[in-house]
């Protein structure tokens, strides 16, 4: 399965490797436990979640890396504790070979549900 015909996360995350798979499926609970309302889709070929019709956060698997996506504020506001990852614009990379910053990524959804709430 290629990731432009998966149709639900479950479908993205199981055309990967064990061992992403597990990284994957924890940061989709993480996002979940922090931001029950949002809405799971797929969007831009990956994991998509948006609440009150606004983006929240999305995420993708890569062959090395784990790609988290909090824009448009997120990475503005997490700047520092993003400085040790790989980045691009918008994004941030979580290498595969390491453990996913859970208690980071918990406070990104936060923060991003903060802000889709107070209409910034």
């Amino acid at each position: 399965m290629s990731a432009a015909k998966a149709v639900t996360v479950e479908e993205y995350i199981n055309q990967f490797p064990e061992e992403t798979r597990k990284l994957l499926n924890q940061l989709r609970s993480v996002i979940c436990k922090y931001a029950p309302d949002a809405k799971e889709s797929i969007s831009y070929v990956m994991p998509a979640y948006k609440l009150r019709k606004k983006p929240l956060v999305y995420f993708a698997g890569y062959e090395n890396h784990i790609g988290f996506y909090a824009t448009p504020n997120g990475h503005e506001a997490f700047s520092k504790e993003f400085a040790n990852y790989k980045q691009g614009k918008g994004s941030v990379q979580f290498p595969l070979n390491e453990k996913l910053p859970v208690k980071l990524i918990a406070a990104v959804v936060k923060y991003r549900v903060k802000k889709i709430i107070e209409g910034s």
